[in-house]
């Protein structure tokens, strides 16, 4: 696992915990855009993350009107068909006991899903969620233009929390495409406008972590410091140190 796939783990583990959305909805973002394979094929979100999705962290979702509630049925099996487990290879599939032989072949029909979502409602607030992980997949299948197309229209949505998770992983796709400049800009938003699903230390450690890749170790320095002063006693604190020491 790469060093950025850890440290986006530990801090999410650390700081998004109490919230399920968040994990599974972040924890999405980092299996199928910016980090390594083995981190793609851990992606766990159960049905009962959806319930919350379409429920709760969104907002407004208690009054659901009958298009939105076929959408988020709709959502439900998109979700868990992302979430279905990958059989060893070798191993013929199970009738009672669906599986995929590949991250891609997943990706590929639960992307297929996805697509037929946003079709079919696309004024739904499923429907807006549906579209950020069409976004997701397409940059797991390396249609990086359809990726960033999607997420972009997600990032411009009136809702905060899916808005924030958009451009959190469109940024992992515009440093994918060695675009940090344009990612840099993400994570600076992200960091001044901090939302219930991307937190401020989140987008710090992206954020410095982009700096350091794109050789203004200084920028870094600093991020890192800030994010050590800010969060004493922590795990971010705890990566800041351990990544501060490989600028020495």
């Amino acid at each position: 696992m790469s060093s950025e796939g850890k440290l986006v783990r530990a801090q999410t583990r650390h700081q998004l915990k109490q919230d399920r959305f968040r994990g599974a909805t972040i924890g999405a973002a980092e299996a199928t855009v910016h980090w390594s394979v083995e981190h793609k094929t851990k992606l766990a979100i159960a049905a009962i993350v959806i319930l919350v999705v379409v429920a709760a962290a969104i907002g407004g979702w208690y009054y659901l009107n009958r298009q939105d509630e076929k959408a988020s049925a709709d959502l439900s099996k998109a979700v868990r068909t992302l979430d279905t487990p990958l059989r060893p290879a070798g191993v013929p599939a199970q009738p009672d006991s669906p599986s995929f032989a590949s991250a891609q072949e997943r990706a590929t029909e639960a992307h297929k899903q996805f697509q037929a979502i946003v079709d079919k409602y696309p004024h739904t607030r499923s429907g807006d969620v549906a579209r950020y992980f069409l976004g997701l997949t397409s940059a797991q299948l390396g249609d990086n233009a359809t990726a960033e197309r999607e997420l972009r229209k997600v990032a411009s949505t009136h809702n905060d929390d899916l808005s924030a998770l958009a451009k959190f992983a469109l940024a992992s796709v515009y440093r994918n495409l060695n675009r940090n400049k344009e990612a840099i800009d993400l994570y600076k938003q992200l960091m001044d406008k901090p939302t219930r699903t991307v937190g401020k230390v989140s987008a710090q450690l992206e954020l410095a972590s982009t700096y350091q890749a794109d050789g203004q170790a200084a920028e870094a320095k600093k991020l890192y410091e800030q994010v050590q002063k800010e969060n004493p006693s922590s795990e971010a604190s705890q990566i800041a140190s351990a990544k501060l020491q490989e600028l020495k």
